[in-house]
């Protein structure tokens, strides 16, 4: 139905009215900037089609509801009673439980946007967030995708092709390959002259999947056969590649925003180092291993790298970051983070409206921002952490959030709700915003103490332990923190 949409639409005068329009609103906006309170009304988009599911979907609700914007929800029967359902003012159902025939069913979302006569979509993270294809499919058929372009996606999301991006643009990149590798022999004539250790990263891959340390020459075969055969499995495509491992890392991430006219900004830092698994637990604003100095230098270089592929919506440039506070460039996310809460608390700016605003052809509103005060988020995740992190899903029976001064949930369960098992076990993040880093950490330990969730395990005890760990609370931490600190060797219920 959608093909055969897009097929008479470049044939009809509506197609040639629109891209009149779009010349003309870009001019008029370039010599007379429209007022706030006006943009909504005379260039804003007019109804969205959330392609997602859980607490993202709802947020990007709310902002859209304070837009005046109407919304259409999609969703699987496992998520029939999600509040993102309930709050839409419009819902369509996409499929059954499986993500492979819901929320990535490109066909049923396209056909949802169709009926409801959305003239836009938000990808959220995940599922088709990052996917050039549907991208694609939503330019040809007439539909704004609120992120970057096909090409833009296309060019950042192959690891090796952003890593090659980056140097071009003058960006500092870890040492490694100049391209995929070939076999065996070739890696590790290359580990060699770099030094081990070394990493060994798939590249299409994502979620620490693909990727493998080897420390010494005897260890590469087998990890490279190890890697191959997830990246393969994973992403249908195994082709490796070669890095320095940048041991003592802290990952460091610059927040950037490209609008349609060429302009980029940063939005300042998030320290997202503890990690389990290259899975992301808790982040914050502004790091405490960053100094001003260095937050412009790799905001600087953030921007260069937006600029050098006249990005256009909210980006995050993943950075490593060494002892000595060198930094490379590791990836780029085209889309918005799971972690945006903590930089919208310490720069007091709504980062969806600015995506729905870039999407509807209105110039980014201000230069770089810099962080003012200091925020944490903890991901409360529906799993055991003194058993492995194993899934915990189920219904809640009981759920007190946090409230005060300063405290923030992001989250879509409620009471009754039951945590499927299909999909990302995520079911809230607690934001905590205070003055200084002290103050904010205080404030996450009082915020966690009062978020009860019975009925199925979560990771609230865990991040408890953080809050109180000295090497946490002194900044000290590096990627390897979770293992290096042995937080959960001392098992416990929760």
């Amino acid at each position: 139905m959608y093909l055969a949409r897009t097929q008479s639409f470049f044939l009809c005068p509506k197609y040639f009215v629109f891209i009149f329009v779009a010349l003309v609103r870009r001019i008029f906006l370039i010599i007379l900037p429209v007022p706030d309170y006006l943009q909504t009304y005379l260039f804003m988009l007019k109804k969205i089609l959330i392609a997602n599911r859980g607490e993202i979907a709802l947020r990007i609700i709310r902002t859209c509801k304070e837009m005046g914007i109407e919304t259409v929800a999609v969703y699987s029967t496992a998520d029939k009673n999600s509040l993102h359902v309930r709050f839409a003012d419009e819902a369509v159902c996409i499929g059954p439980p499986s993500s492979s025939d819901s929320y990535l069913r490109i066909p049923n979302i396209m056909a949802a946007a169709e009926i409801t006569n959305a003239d836009a979509i938000h990808p959220g993270y995940g599922f088709l967030s990052e996917n050039a294809g549907f991208a694609e499919i939503c330019k040809e058929y007439g539909i704004k995708f609120i992120g970057p372009t096909p090409e833009q996606i296309r060019l950042m999301g192959d690891k090796m092709t952003a890593k090659e991006t980056a140097k071009k643009a003058g960006v500092p990149i870890v040492p490694g390959s100049e391209g995929l590798l070939t076999d065996v022999k070739q890696g590790k004539k290359l580990a060699e002259q770099i030094g081990y250790p070394i990493i060994l990263k798939a590249t299409a891959g994502g979620g620490g999947r693909g990727m493998r340390i080897v420390h010494k020459e005897s260890e590469f075969e087998h990890n490279w056969d190890s890697a191959r055969k997830e990246a393969g499995a994973a992403f249908g495509n195994d082709g490796i590649y070669l890095e320095k491992f940048v041991e003592e890392p802290r990952h460091i991430e610059i927040q950037v925003a490209g609008d349609q006219y060429g302009k980029v900004c940063h939005l300042s830092e998030r320290d997202c180092s503890i990690q389990r698994r290259h899975q992301k637990l808790v982040e914050e604003a502004p790091s405490p291993f960053i100094d001003e100095a260095m937050r412009k230098q790799m905001g600087d270089a953030a921007i260069k790298l937006a600029k050098s592929i006249n990005y256009e919506g909210v980006g995050t440039i993943e950075f490593l970051v060494d002892k000595h506070k060198n930094f490379y460039f590791m990836e780029m996310n085209t889309r918005i983070q799971v972690e945006h809460p903590v930089t919208e608390e310490v720069i007091d700016f709504d980062l969806i409206k600015e995506q729905i605003k870039i999407a509807a052809g209105i110039p980014i509103s201000g230069n770089s921002y810099y962080p003012k005060g200091h925020a944490i988020e903890c991901r409360i995740n529906a799993e055991d952490p003194f058993n492995n992190f194993i899934p915990s899903p189920g219904k809640i029976d009981v759920l007190h959030t946090s409230k005060g001064p300063g405290v923030r949930v992001d989250t879509h369960v409620y009471a009754g709700y039951v945590v499927p098992p299909y999909y990302d076990s995520m079911i809230a993040k607690v934001i905590c915003r205070a003055q200084t880093r002290m103050e904010a950490i205080a404030k996450m330990k009082r915020a966690l103490e009062e978020f009860v969730v019975e009925g199925i395990k979560t990771t609230v005890p865990f991040h408890l332990r953080l809050m109180e760990n000295e090497q946490f609370i002194e900044g000290n931490f590096t990627t390897n923190f979770i293992n290096e600190s042995h937080i959960l060797d001392d098992k416990e219920e929760n």
